[in-house]
């Protein structure tokens, strides 16, 4: 059986979004297939071209990663969501798409998927375990399944030790992630993908 998942995050300047294709990337190495879907910007044109890194990353993904829309919600059978953190908890431009879902949940096409979560800060302590913990709360809301790292592979311990997801200090100014943070990221994906492959035969019998 072949699980459906959806890579969904915003990234402003670009350390989000290696992650996300890190994340897909181990999703597919376990045989499912993925969407990745960038949300949309938010932010004022005077914000962004503030930051050059920031501009550059818009210009790099604008037309080369789709925005996210709701049927690609109802399309997965697995998520995968990411997100710089703001003030401790998910950026604006990400729960704003979640906050759209409201029609799908209820319905109850968002029920019983799996989820995951990875995060970026300026800091190691900066508030990656409280994003993800407050992209929890609309999970709990949906009634998906959540799929933390926990402990089980060393390359959670060698990538920081994050229990909930993948997370990276990407310092100011902003760093990409290197090479063993991805690794856990791409392990993230996977394991995800395990997870939707089991729940959806499970499903699929219980039908």
């Amino acid at each position: 059986m072949t699980a459906r998942i959806l890579v969904t995050y915003y990234s402003a300047t670009g350390s989000v979004h290696r992650l996300a294709e890190a994340v897909r990337d181990g999703a597919a190495s376990a045989g499912a297939e993925v969407r990745l879907r960038r949300v949309a910007e938010l932010a004022p044109e005077e914000a962004i071209a503030s930051n050059p890194a920031w501009a550059q990353h818009r210009r790099d993904t604008h037309e080369a990663v789709e925005v996210a829309t709701l049927e690609d919600l109802e399309w997965a059978d697995g998520y995968a969501f990411g997100t710089p953190t703001r003030y401790g908890a998910p950026a604006a431009q990400l729960k704003q798409f979640l906050d759209t879902a409201g029609s799908l949940w209820q319905d109850g096409k968002l029920a019983d998927k799996p989820v995951t979560a990875f995060v970026s800060s300026a800091e190691r302590n900066g508030g990656q375990e409280s994003t993800i913990l407050s992209l929890n709360n609309v999970f709990y809301h949906w009634g998906s399944v959540i799929v933390p790292l926990g402990y089980t592979d060393d390359v959670v311990f060698a990538a920081g030790g994050n229990p909930y997801g993948t997370s990276w200090p990407a310092g100011f100014p902003s760093t990409m992630p290197d090479d063993v943070t991805l690794e856990c990221a791409r392990f993230q994906g996977a394991r995800l993908a395990r997870f939707a492959v089991a729940l959806s035969a499970r499903h699929a019998t219980a039908a």
